[in-house]
């Protein structure tokens, strides 16, 4: 009797709130009557005789006077039933809204984490339409519809583990970086393994990327052996993947895309899955594009994205300049040499900074002064090469107190040019560049279109700055120690190992042209008798100053090297044997004309005997140019060898060089037919000094 009388209660309650069910509600033997299953109008009909029988009952047993306690129960029941279906529909629409809040979050940072990737904000949500579409296709169950709805939402979560520099990256992974990127399907598999969701999440997850061949990874699954789930998704992330751009490449057009999964079924993918989808792509691009996630309305530049997703693109910005950075300290680490590395840091700078004219300043030496050693953009042939004094302008402030200026009146650093273009540029920038404690330079922008240079800008112009410090000071260690590696110390001209190089040079030019060029051995007559007679601090200086007079007598692009003691090696191109010959004629009468005048004001002169071999006609190669100038210079030198009868040999240190040289000449020439007055001193085949006695 008290099981009937609820039963009937509970009809007539389940009756009068709209038909929900109240089985949840019943005792035990509720759940076998399968309430639910009745219409309304059966449940009222059961509910009014059940209660009319029960009251009917109730008067025959107890009386009339049961009929007001019958009524009393019905009232307390509904009442009851009211407070309790309100407290549950509050309760529900909590849970869905918590659910529905716990949905969004994971879709935001799903969405977040494919933004390192460089990825649109609706990859995730097509690729659950393409797979939840396409299980539906298939009459799958409810939890693995949910395991697919999930698993597409979540299934590069494993990204995190992966490094920026390698998701934007964009050109072709190396085999080392793509193993790297491989890890993401355990790794995700493994974060969502701790969450019990109910239904094949984490397995969907980590076999997404197995190929039906078994060429996946990260198990090598093959066929059936891969769960339908992770088939399923494979092949709507692969579809959704290439009709999307990535930093490696654009995006791949519809029917390219097609094709390709159609290349891949059988191989890569389930064939009867890709043409189940293929056949449905269409209706699944129109739910897409309901969705607001087409691919014409997605993957928009920043300034077209709307502010819901703004956070995207500046995922997206950051990384990619995360990229940038680890890109430019691998250029800057290649980079060797000075003009290289201050190319690539106004390059790089221009990426980041919008600027009109960029000039970067070196220290000199004295630390006094800076050069602008480098300058792009307009007015760069205006600004090239200038100097300024550390301290003045708004350049030599910033590298007087190593500190940035930013946005101050670029006319503090024109004024004090003999120019007339400042008032067109607005603002300006200086960061001083600084490498292990010691300032180098700095690096100033102009700007004509921004009134001032935000404060990203600025950072990042500070951020490049300081990776181009290290790498500046780097190539200016190079080419000093290069320059020392190539150039004679003495007397500052390339020294016998540039020369190999510059004959090397001369002879591709030589071969590429069809041309030919002249190697010119220059050996210094009585440079012995210079360092005997004065020291050899004054040899040194000699071959200094002899070294300049011998440049003087050369075209710009000649070449001139010591080779090593008292030779000297010159390299002419583009002339014939009359021109070398004038050459050699000018070169004897300059060294012959110079003195070196020594602190007691005695003079030292020398002369030059010189040996010319034509390339190609004398040798080819190095050694056999040198050997044949060397031996034509021997030949020269002994045609003038004065071996006249009656020469002896005496030393003579407190003569002048000049006469003792005039002397040799005029001997030469036959001014003297006999050397009954000639004095001459003779060391090996060189003539170091001559006179004649009076």
């Amino acid at each position: 009797m008290p099981f009937f009388g609820q039963y009937v209660c509970g009809i007539a309650l389940d009756c009068s709130f709209d038909g929900q069910p109240l089985d949840h509600l019943t005792p035990e033997p509720m759940k076998y009557l399968k309430l639910s299953s009745y219409s309304k109008n059966t449940k009222i009909t059961f509910a009014i005789c059940g209660f009319a029988s029960c009251m009917a009952a109730g008067v025959a047993y107890f009386g009339g006077y049961i009929a007001p306690v019958f009524a009393a129960m019905l009232v307390l029941s509904v009442i009851a039933y009211r407070v309790h279906v309100r407290r549950l529909t509050i309760k529900t629409t909590e849970l869905q809204h918590a659910n529905t809040v716990h949905i969004a979050t994971v879709e935001a940072l799903a969405t977040a984490i494919d933004a390192r990737d460089q990825i649109g904000s609706g990859h995730v949500r097509r690729t659950q339409i393409y797979s939840v579409g396409l299980g539906k296709t298939l009459n799958l169950s409810d939890a693995e519809l949910d395991a697919l709805n999930t698993a597409a939402l979540l299934h590069d979560i494993g990204k995190l583990a992966v490094p920026d520099h390698i998701l934007s990256k964009t050109g072709r992974l190396t085999d080392a970086e793509f193993d790297k990127t491989k890890i993401h399907s355990t790794v995700g598999a493994s974060i969502l393994e701790t969450i019990d969701f109910g239904f094949p999440v984490a397995d969907t997850v980590r076999s997404h990327h197995e190929h039906w061949d078994g060429s996946g990874y990260p198990q090598g699954l093959k066929g059936y052996e891969i769960p339908l789930t992770a088939r399923i998704l494979s092949i709507a992330d692969a579809y959704d993947t290439m009709r999307s751009a990535r930093p490696y490449r654009d995006a791949i057009p519809r029917d390219d895309a097609r094709r390709e999964l159609l290349n891949g079924a059988g191989r890569q993918f389930d064939e009867k899955l890709v043409h189940t989808f293929l056949k449905h792509l269409t209706a699944f691009e129109h739910e897409i594009d309901a969705a607001g996630v087409g691919y014409s309305s997605v993957d928009m530049p920043l300034a077209a994205t709307s502010a819901k997703h703004r956070y995207i693109d500046q995922i997206k910005q950051a990384n990619k300049e995360v990229f940038k950075l680890f890109e430019l300290s691998r250029e800057f680490a290649g980079a060797t040499k000075i003009d290289e590395t201050l190319n690539l840091f106004s390059s790089k700078i221009k990426e980041f900074i919008p600027f009109t004219t960029c000039s970067v300043f070196l220290v000199d030496d004295t630390g006094k002064f800076a050069d602008a050693v480098h300058v792009v953009g307009e007015n760069a042939d205006k600004l090239s090469l200038r100097r300024i004094r550390v301290g003045e302008g708004a350049t030599g402030f910033a590298l007087l107190k190593r500190e940035l200026v930013k946005n101050v009146n670029p006319d503090l650093d024109f004024s004090v040019l003999p120019i007339e273009f400042s008032d067109e540029y607005l603002s300006m920038a200086t960061v001083p560049l600084v490498a292990s404690g010691e300032l180098i330079g700095a690096i100033s922008v102009y700007s004509k279109e921004l009134s001032y240079f935000e404060d990203e800008h600025i950072r990042l112009l500070e951020t490049v700055s300081k990776i181009a410090a290290d790498a500046i000071a780097r190539s200016k260690n190079h080419d000093e120690a290069t320059t020392n590696a190539l150039t004679d110390n003495m007397t500052g001209l390339p020294n016998a190992r540039s020369l190999e190089m510059q004959f090397e040079r001369e002879v591709a030019r030589a071969e590429r042209a069809g041309g030919t060029f002249q190697v010119l051995m220059l050996d210094l007559d009585g440079f012995k008798g210079v360092n005997d007679n004065f020291g050899h601090k004054a040899g040194d200086r000699m071959l200094l100053e002899i070294g300049q007079v011998i440049l003087g007598q050369l075209r710009e692009y000649d070449f001139l090297a010591r080779y090593g003691g008292d030779e000297f090696v010159a390299l002419i191109s583009d002339a014939n044997s009359a021109e070398v010959a004038d050459l050699c004629d000018r070169i004897e009468r300059a060294v012959r004309s110079f003195e070196l005048v020594m602190e007691d004001g005695r003079t030292a002169s020398v002369g030059v005997s010189p040996g010319a071999a034509a390339y190609n006609c004398d040798g080819a190669s190095f050694d056999a140019m040198i050997t044949a100038a060397d031996k034509a210079m021997y030949e020269r030198k002994s045609s003038r060898k004065l071996l006249t009868d009656g020469v002896r040999m005496i030393e003579s240190p407190d003569l002048p060089m000049s006469d003792l040289i005039e002397a040799e000449e005029l001997f030469s020439m036959g001014a003297y037919s006999s050397a009954e007055n000639l004095i001459v001193e003779l060391d090996d085949s060189h003539v170091v000094q001559s006179t004649l006695l009076h």
